[in-house]
């Protein structure tokens, strides 16, 4: 029974330990962020673009420009792609109140022939809702 008492001991403490732990590179998000007294507005200056033709392979560049129109700073939990082939990430600050902010994205054509219709996914503390879309259309063409 002791040492069943030792071992529980031992897994209890160990698993404490990693517990605690967040993995490198992840961002830390401000609790402010989650805080409704703290939220703020958005303006989405272009949430939706067509960026034509580019070739397969190419790797394009998307960007959307948003602005704080609220009276507290915004802050950007979180950006999700609506797939693999897109890879995205928030602003590392938040926005103060009155000024302006971008969504950065990178679009891998590779392998994506035809029309392509992505999206992106936004969580912010945002009155009405903390979740956002953006979008981008592209047509990739057979590479030579």
């Amino acid at each position: 029974m002791k040492y069943f008492l030792a071992l529980l001991a031992a897994a209890t403490i160990i698993g404490c330990d990693y517990a605690d732990k967040t993995p490198p590179g992840t961002p830390v998000i401000p609790k402010e962020a989650f805080d409704s007294t703290k939220f703020t507005t958005i303006e989405w200056l272009d949430s939706t673009k067509d960026y034509g033709k580019i070739t397969e392979g190419q790797k394009l560049d998307v960007s959307f420009r948003f602005k704080n129109t609220g009276d507290k700073p915004l802050i950007i939990r979180t950006v999700r792609p609506g797939c693999g082939c897109t890879a995205a990430e928030p602003p590392k600050e938040p926005i103060a109140p009155g000024a302006e902010g971008t969504i950065k994205a990178s679009f891998n054509s590779q392998g994506r022939e035809g029309n392509n219709s992505k999206d992106i996914f936004i969580e912010a503390n945002t009155k009405g809702t903390q979740n956002h879309k953006v979008h981008f259309d592209v047509e990739v063409l057979k590479g030579k």
